[in-house]
């Protein structure tokens, strides 16, 4: 296995579609996933996992059933399996996401905004 860094600049460059992460890098059974979001996502949860979100450039809130937080760039959030939430953000934001292989991104919600779970760049 050849070792290389990955830069997110060069990553970013290669897609502009919103709400659908790809694949940059593996760890285990672990996915590492840049996104880039704007608007309102779907409420949903994922049942067996948690997962994280760290912001790389702009800002956006993380809605919970109890609390919003405001998350920006160098800030993170771990939401914990089973708990319902929903990202929104007013102009677009790119987040890492980190999770299981094979992870959803609507989760347990489905629908359209599905988007391909294994995809790489």
């Amino acid at each position: 296995m050849e070792i290389e860094k990955i830069v997110f600049a060069e990553k970013l460059a290669l897609f502009q579609d919103l709400w659908s992460p790809k694949i940059v890098a593996q760890m285990n059974a672990v996915h590492f996933k840049l996104a880039r979001i704007k608007g309102e996502f779907v409420w949903h949860s994922h049942p067996e996992t948690d997962e994280v979100f760290i912001v790389i450039e702009g800002e956006f809130e993380m809605e919970l059933q109890e609390k919003t937080l405001h998350l920006k760039a160098g800030e993170m959030c771990v939401i914990p399996k089973g708990v319902e939430h929903r990202p929104a953000a007013m102009d677009e934001c790119v987040v890492l996401l980190v999770e299981p292989a094979g992870t959803v991104n609507t989760g347990d919600a489905g629908g359209e905004r599905t988007a391909a779970h294994d995809e790489w760049i």
